[in-house]
């Protein structure tokens, strides 16, 4: 059917015309890789440190627990990480729960040593690494003083103390 500003006709009937390329477009056509493209660059499937690209890596979970008033708070960092950028990663975080994780009821429970038993775990896989080789022009995280040499990490002993404490007030009215 035809529009009514379109005459009818039988003369195509289906035809598409098909010309062959000249000799001239064939060699200046253009190249298969896309303008936005590097060529066609070696792929690389090693698994790369998140922070120095260092090949050496482990795929571990560092977390972190902070127990407010009421809430509790979660903070999962995931990825392979070489030697140095998962241990600056895990005393930081570590820290941080000793720090601030023990202010919830539950937290002295349950929420503060899953994650510092989380985070145990994963500087012993960690540990069992070779010394990582960055790539050029990228460095690793600075894993800074040991973990017990961080002042934060005694602010767990507050809690501690309190409840300790609190048991003492508890036995001593009880007997």
């Amino acid at each position: 059917m035809s529009l009514p500003h379109q005459p009818h006709t039988s003369l195509d009937n289906g035809f598409v015309p098909e010309y062959p390329l000249p000799d001239w477009y064939a060699s200046n056509a253009p190249s298969t890789v896309a303008w936005y493209s590097v060529g066609n660059p070696e792929l690389d499937l090693a698994v790369r440190c998140r922070t120095c690209a260092a090949a050496e890596v482990a795929c571990v979970t560092v977390r972190s627990h902070q127990g407010l008033l009421v809430l509790m708070r979660w903070q999962a960092i995931d990825g392979p990480f070489c030697r140095p950028c998962g241990t600056a990663l895990i005393r930081k975080l570590t820290v941080r729960t000793l720090c601030l994780g023990w202010w919830n009821p539950l937290s002295p429970v349950i929420a503060a040593p899953a994650a510092l038993v989380a985070n145990a775990v994963a500087h012993r896989r960690l540990r069992r690494l070779p010394p990582p080789v960055p790539l050029p022009g990228r460095s690793h995280m600075d894993p800074g003083s040991p973990l017990l040499s961080r002042p934060l990490a005694y602010v767990a002993l507050i809690p501690l103390i309190g409840l300790i404490g609190l048991l003492a007030k508890a036995l001593a009215h009880l007997a």
